[in-house]
């Protein structure tokens, strides 16, 4: 699952988190598994709200890279209409956010987090929750951009008051850039599927 800013486009003050989602989408795909499909099965899809900004340009990624991606879109007065990256077969349409959060934790491997506004901190901290509190099974976390996420959360000061636990700060790990997501999605357990003939055996 990839969230992240509605509002980030290729021309606007956000456009380097825009390309580097849309590397993140083309790279997972690659070294994911989601190019091989075992009858019908593939590894690592990417995933996303299927509306504009970080969630186009993950799916963008991965149709870049010749790959399946999922849009989980909801109906919304502005902002989110289905983008055109996401496979048309496999992008669906929400009413309600409860019913596309569950859709989100029922089906991730993994969840990466791009900056983002109330809507990304709404998603982002849900899955935690729910992964804190053991009502899902733990997945890799990560969040992009150490810079912005350390300014706008101080998850430090969460533990330091007794908010969390500090053993809560290992439920999810901070990237610098998509190489530094994938490399940290690696270490906490990812696995990758196979690859095609001709690409490289990337970790």
């Amino acid at each position: 699952m990839v969230f992240g800013s509605a509002r980030a486009r290729p021309s606007n003050q956000l456009a380097r988190w825009y390309e580097d989602a849309r590397r993140f989408g083309k790279l997972v795909s690659e070294r994911g598994g989601a190019l091989i499909s075992d009858h019908g099965i593939r590894d690592n899809v990417i995933a996303t709200g299927g509306g504009p900004g970080i969630m186009e340009a993950a799916n963008r990624g991965a149709a870049d890279a010749g790959a399946p991606s999922i849009g989980f879109n909801i109906g919304l007065p502005h902002e989110q209409e289905p983008n055109a990256y996401s496979t048309p077969d496999l992008t669906f349409q929400f009413h309600y956010f409860a019913i596309r959060k569950l859709h989100f934790a029922m089906r991730a491997n993994a969840l990466v987090a791009f900056p983002g506004g109330f809507g990304t901190l709404d998603e982002l901290f849900e899955l935690l929750t729910l992964i804190q509190t053991n009502k899902m099974p733990p997945v890799p976390v990560i969040l992009v951009d150490k810079s912005y996420w350390t300014r706008v959360i101080n998850f430090e000061t969460l533990a330091a008051d007794g908010m969390i636990d500090p053993a809560d700060l290992d439920l999810f790990s901070l990237a610098d850039d998509s190489e530094g997501a994938w490399q940290e999605l690696v270490r906490r357990g990812l696995k990758a599927g196979p690859r095609p003939p001709g690409y490289p055996s990337i970790q």
